[in-house]
């Protein structure tokens, strides 16, 4: 779930969690109240509006006392009515006040106050709501005046302390203010923690990751934590992690490589220097008292040149090839024609040297390709001349053949040499590896032939490999990519 869902799922529920819970303290104090009335006024309240019930209940008491006075106005000053009377309003709280002239005949105790008789309205032959305050407490009075027998003024008064609204709406609306503060600071704070919790968790393990990459501890790896964006960022740190570690590695790699390329190198050119300052020296001793040894001495020398320049020709083609600033010619060619050429040009020098070479063809049809020729010719060449330094029969024979693919074409050199070992079948495209250890002058090379072939064979865009069957012989096998175009514009 992404942050912005969650951020507004918990706004919708900071919204939604506080309406219900206030609503159901609203459905409880509703209750509370009810109870309440209930305890005070002993009466039924469980049907309709509980505050209109009372409210009724109060004036149909107060319309029953007024009813019976204003049938028997003498009624007002028997203290068996007053009794009746008040077991009437008592029931729903209420008091009553019964007054003639200025004296006071009879009052509830509850609202029996010493200077009651001063706070109380003035006899105006009035019948209705008075709001009155007897010693600093509000009374909602249902005031009647009347006239006693005898003519004397009388008054009474059913009241109820303050109004049941007031009454009971400080109790409540605190209660109410108290629980919806309490359910806003939970909630929110809730929501809060859940919601910080979920972001800064994460966060906190990417910072950890982060530092833990800088101190340059690669091999943490870095997990999210969630499927959100910083899930996502922390598949980048991830990634970001694991590219630098192969960077590293890669780096590392590179300076062993360099490292060894010094090493190959100096031992590589060492040898034949060795051997032509050898030579020289006896030379300029007068070792060569013949013509003949001077004359082979001569011979050694240079053919131990020739091969410190062919040496220092190969580690230059290579090195161009590493740093891809060698340019390929690539162009359409029938690569039928081209083996042939190919093969034509080589069985002489192969035929001197008591080897057969022959070239095996599915079919003569053209079989376009897209090659560089001058480099493909190089990669054919390292290939039979590896197979010729490791030739241990006395007839050799290299078979050169074609296997045809949908998409590409597999060129194949086979020899009956004496095989690469197993263990050694898998280094034999590293640069300067030879399977001989010992890096005999019999043998010779400079140990990049393969290498530059593997190089110039990726750089057409195809792979190369090998089996062999130590005591039998080898094949090497590479591949050139076809040619899409119409088969009567290829070159042969």
């Amino acid at each position: 779930m992404s942050i912005r869902t969650r951020l507004l799922l918990s706004y919708i529920a900071m919204l939604v969690i506080p309406l219900i819970l206030v609503g159901l303290t609203v459905t409880g104090l509703y209750f509370m109240l009810i109870q309440d009335l209930k305890r005070e006024y002993h009466i039924d309240l469980t049907h309709g509006n509980p505050l209109k019930e009372v409210a009724q209940m109060e004036d149909d008491n107060y319309n029953k006392i007024r009813r019976a006075i204003a049938m028997d106005p003498g009624s007002a000053g028997d203290p068996g009515q007053w009794k009746q009377w008040e077991a009437l309003v008592e029931r729903v709280n209420m008091g009553l006040i019964i007054r003639k002239d200025e004296q006071i005949l009879y009052i509830s105790p509850t609202m029996n106050h010493p200077d009651v008789l001063n706070s109380l309205p003035a006899f105006s032959y009035y019948s209705g709501l008075t709001d009155s305050q007897l010693e600093n407490n509000y009374y909602l009075l249902r005031h009647h005046d009347f006239t006693f027998p005898d003519g004397g003024k009388g008054s009474i008064f059913v009241g109820t302390h303050d109004t049941i609204g007031k009454k009971y709406f400080i109790k409540y609306g605190l209660i109410f203010l108290a629980v919806l503060i309490a359910v806003l600071v939970l909630t929110n704070g809730m929501m809060t923690y859940l919601m910080s919790r979920s972001l800064i968790t994460p966060i906190r393990a990417l910072q950890r990751s982060a530092e833990h990459i800088k101190e340059g501890r690669l091999d943490i790896e870095v997990r999210p934590a969630s499927s959100d964006e910083i899930g996502e960022l922390a598949v980048s740190f991830e990634e970001m992690r694991r590219r630098l570690k192969q960077s590293i590695e890669l780096q590392m790699q590179y300076e062993e490589n360099r490292k060894q390329l010094i090493s190959n190198i100096s031992h590589d050119l060492k040898t034949p220097v060795t051997a032509i300052k050898g030579y020289v020296e006896g030379i300029m001793d007068g070792v060569t008292n013949s013509q003949a040894k001077f004359d082979r001495y001569l011979q050694t020398v240079y053919s131990k040149t020739v091969d410190i320049d062919r040496m220092i020709d190969e580690l230059f083609l290579y090195s161009k090839l590493d740093l891809r600033k060698l340019p390929f010619q690539f162009e359409e060619a029938d690569l039928t024609a081209y083996l042939k050429d190919c093969v034509e040009d080589m069985q002489f020098d192969m035929e001197k040297k008591g080897i057969r070479l022959t070239l095996e063809l599915s079919s003569e049809e053209p079989l376009p390709v897209v090659i560089d020729r001058e480099k493909l010719r190089r990669v054919l060449t390292n290939i039979t001349e590896n197979a010729q330094k490791y030739r241990d029969k006395p007839e050799g024979h290299i078979r050169i053949f074609v296997l045809e693919r949908p998409e590409f074409v597999v060129i194949g050199v086979h020899d009956n040499g004496q095989g690469i070992p197993s263990d050694v079948l898998p280094h034999i495209f590293d640069r300067f590896y030879r399977g001989d250890p010992s890096r005999s002058s019999q043998t010779g090379g400079s140990g990049l032939g393969l290498a530059i072939a593997k190089q110039i064979v990726e750089e057409h865009g195809g792979t190369i490999w090998a089996n062999s069957r130590f005591g039998e012989g080898t094949t090497i096998q590479f591949t050139v990519r076809k040619n899409r175009e119409e088969k009567g514009r290829m070159a042969t």
